[in-house]
């Protein structure tokens, strides 16, 4: 029977004033040093901090250890072909990301580690934040990746080519780069004792599988005006949390 790692939760067992202090610690560290680095926007910092909070409380060291693996990923890969995304016209804004951007991606992640200490302790959840930050990671991965290795991408709906940044746009350089960070944050789930190593491999799936989702829900709904790019990044995750839940 797999034994997740303790969170702060189970190892206090209540909201006692040294778990809270650790855990504020830490979200104060990561979000001053985020925001130094101009990840996020004043309000991404504070949206940021609230997301690291709960994902520490809830799902203790390793959930904070993906976190910042998503982290690393994004700022790395937005950071990549700046020129070429700036010629796009896609390139994000060097002040970081906004509160709103920041909940869009790792809100979901930050409830399924709450209901994961309010429940007591249920890997089922854990497997869920998992899902939900690999498919951020994927995410935005895939598209900056896709941004700065082409000027044009696929559109997923009628395979016809679209310049680059175009909502719905996929690329071979950006699907398999999306695919290598949803495995990553997976396995740092895995190493961390999150989650077995046996649902790393749903982990990733469902990853890619929000993907997958966030850009039809693109081509479809965003180039409509009927979802703006935060709706959507919101959205795609509950689909990897949904079919995460499918799959186990």
């Amino acid at each position: 029977m797999f034994e997740p790692a303790q969170t702060v939760f189970q190892d206090a067992g209540v909201f006692s004033v040294h778990s809270l202090a650790i855990a504020a610690a830490v979200t104060v560290a990561f979000t001053t040093l985020a925001r130094r680095m101009r990840g996020v926007t004043t309000s991404g910092a504070f949206a940021g901090a609230v997301v690291c909070f709960l994902i520490y409380m809830g799902a203790g060291p390793g959930g904070f250890l993906a976190l910042v693996s998503v982290f690393a990923l994004t700022w790395i890969t937005t950071r990549w072909g700046y020129p070429q995304k700036q010629n796009l016209g896609t390139a994000e804004k060097r002040e970081g990301r906004r509160a709103s951007q920041v909940l869009a991606n790792l809100g979901v992640a930050a409830v399924c580690a709450l209901l994961n200490a309010l429940r007591g302790g249920h890997a089922i959840y854990l497997l869920a934040m998992a899902a939900a930050l690999s498919e951020a990671a994927a995410d935005t991965v895939s598209s900056e990746v896709g941004q700065a290795s082409s000027e044009k991408s696929r559109l997923i709906t009628t395979w016809e080519w679209v310049p680059a940044g175009t909502d719905g746009g996929v690329s071979a350089a950006g699907t398999l780069a999306g695919i290598a960070a949803a495995v990553v944050v997976s396995l740092v789930c895995a190493i961390a004792r999150l989650l077995p190593w046996r649902w790393t491999g749903i982990a990733v799936t469902a990853a890619v599988a929000g993907t997958v989702a966030d850009s039809y829900m693109g081509a479809w709904l965003e180039r409509r005006g009927l979802l703006n790019n935060d709706s959507v990044n919101f959205l795609s995750t509950l689909v990897a949390v949904g079919v995460a839940w499918l799959l186990v």
